[in-house]
């Protein structure tokens, strides 16, 4: 699985602690992680209504299988994510939230509050939920008895998501161009996104922001 790990400007500085712990789990189920968001590196300011354009960006390409997203309180990135078709982003706070999304809604991003109740022992809390997160078999439902109802729910709402949503590409080009022009600046995201990038539509689209 590919893994990216994005978050935004106010959260730059927890972006070290958070890459280690995704880092440590992901090597260890032979995932690969992609840190396409802000560190103390970054040259320019991504909002998490950037993080939604990146995200929908990644997903929607198959350059990455998973988001691992954030802000401040982890709410603005969950909205921003969701609005876009192809992602299915679930809010987690604790690792018992992201035991349950993957077996519940077994979606493809989680929004994480990298500064609400982000304090002693916070690099641990963010440790076991990724072990949650990307360790056993996803979308087997729980409690076990409830399964069925619970797979054939999740399948309904991506179907609703389908309906209801415009298309990526016209979505995006409905946007001010300089969201995406920002969205698509960084250096670790065009790597990533062009090296894995599995739709030539889309690699159009993002290459004519940075030409």
């Amino acid at each position: 699985m590919k893994i990216a790990l994005m978050n935004e400007f106010s959260q730059a500085g927890k972006n070290a602690v958070v890459l280690q712990q995704l880092n440590d789990v992901a090597s260890g189920l032979g995932h690969s992680v992609f840190n396409v968001g802000m560190n103390d590196d970054n040259d320019h300011r991504l909002t998490y209504i950037h993080l939604g354009i990146i995200a929908a960006l990644l997903l929607n390409s198959k350059a990455v299988d998973f988001v691992v997203a954030g802000c401040g309180t982890g709410q603005g990135a969950l909205m921003s994510l969701n609005a876009y078709p192809g992602v299915a982003c679930g809010y987690c706070i604790d690792p018992a939230d992201a035991y349950l999304f993957a077996q519940i809604n077994n979606g493809n991003a989680l929004s994480l509050p990298f500064a609400k109740g982000f304090g002693w022992g916070a690099e641990l809390n963010v440790r076991y939920i990724f072990e949650k997160a990307f360790t056993g078999e996803t979308g087997m439902g729980y409690p076990p008895e409830r399964r069925e109802s619970q797979v054939t729910n999740a399948g309904i709402l991506s179907s609703v998501k389908v309906a209801t949503s415009k298309p990526l590409l016209e979505g995006l080009r409905a946007l001010d161009p300089e969201l995406i022009k920002t969205a698509v600046g960084g250096e670790r995201f065009q790597s990533c996104f062009f090296e894995h990038c599995q739709d030539q539509e889309l690699a159009d689209f993002v290459k004519s922001f940075t030409a």
